[in-house]
């Protein structure tokens, strides 16, 4: 089985066939799927989705950096309101994104260390948007300095030597699809890195693998990104769950969320 570290299931690109896309995630041996949130404008329909699949789904909440606009103070409350209700699998998405729009930069910065804060406060996981961004917020997680910041740089796409400065800092790699790209550039990193410190992901709607290239994504593709990984690795993609399941539920706790009646917490109890 497979844990997709990165799906925005609830997005309104599935919004025609939901249901069956939902059924197909099962299907392809994915048994958890972990959503982040990007802004209040989709947090009903996160939240919807995970209550009807709540032994397939868990939620993140955190502020996009592509969402950090003019009005981002009244989102930030939301999420600190959010924070303060319930128990999350993780703070995320959150970081900076210097490729749309460089105008909110410094927002961005300020939205991005306020939720560090609140990971460290609450002592969750973190999870990193960081496009065109890898060295800016590198240097912000060495200047807030705490040990409690963990998470995941979602969608690695960065060089050997940024992931090994991420890894040293106490962060996990997100892989997707961009392993499977042709130029991807990713088999470096997976080589060099911990495979301890690699997680699965889809990113779905966004970055569908080879050889569902330029498709809307969905978590029942995962399993081409662990058959790319296993052929980096020189092992099976049965291994590559294995391990990356192990380094899921030590970097989102999820012991916290297991219960014995979904299946993923039951598999990954026989392999413990």
């Amino acid at each position: 089985m497979y844990i997709d570290t990165h799906t925005h299931l609830y997005s309104t690109k599935f919004a025609a066939d939901r249901k069956e896309m939902m059924a197909r995630i099962s299907a392809a041996g994915v048994e958890l799927a972990i959503m982040p949130a990007v802004d209040s404008s989709s947090h009903a329909e996160m939240l919807l989705l995970e209550k009807e699949y709540p032994a397939l789904t868990l939620a993140m909440i955190g502020l996009h950096p592509v969402s950090v606009k003019e009005n981002f103070e009244e989102e930030l409350a939301i999420i600190e309101n959010y924070l303060a209700e319930r128990r999350w699998v993780a703070i995320g998405e959150i970081g900076m994104d210097l490729y749309w729009d460089k105008s909110f930069r410094e927002q961005q910065e300020i939205a991005f260390r306020r939720q560090c804060q609140w990971a460290i406060d609450y002592d969750l996981p973190i999870c990193i948007h960081a496009r065109e961004a890898i060295d800016e917020l590198l240097a912000i997680i060495k200047d807030i300095n705490n040990p409690k910041l963990r998470g995941v740089f979602h969608c690695f796409t960065g060089s050997v030597e940024q992931a090994q400065e991420a890894i040293s800092l106490g962060f996990y790699l997100g892989i997707g699809g961009v392993a499977t790209f042709k130029n991807g550039g990713l088999e470096p990193v997976l080589k060099a890195a911990p495979q301890n410190r690699i997680l699965l992901e889809t990113d779905a709607p966004y970055l569908a693998p080879v050889p569902k290239r330029g498709k809307r994504n969905e978590t029942a593709f995962l399993p081409f990104v662990a058959e790319k990984i296993a052929e980096i690795w020189e092992t099976s993609p049965e291994a590559v769950g294995r391990q990356t399941n192990e380094n899921s539920w030590q970097l989102f706790e999820l012991d916290r969320f297991a219960q014995k009646d979904f299946p993923w917490a039951a598999k990954q109890a026989l392999i413990k």
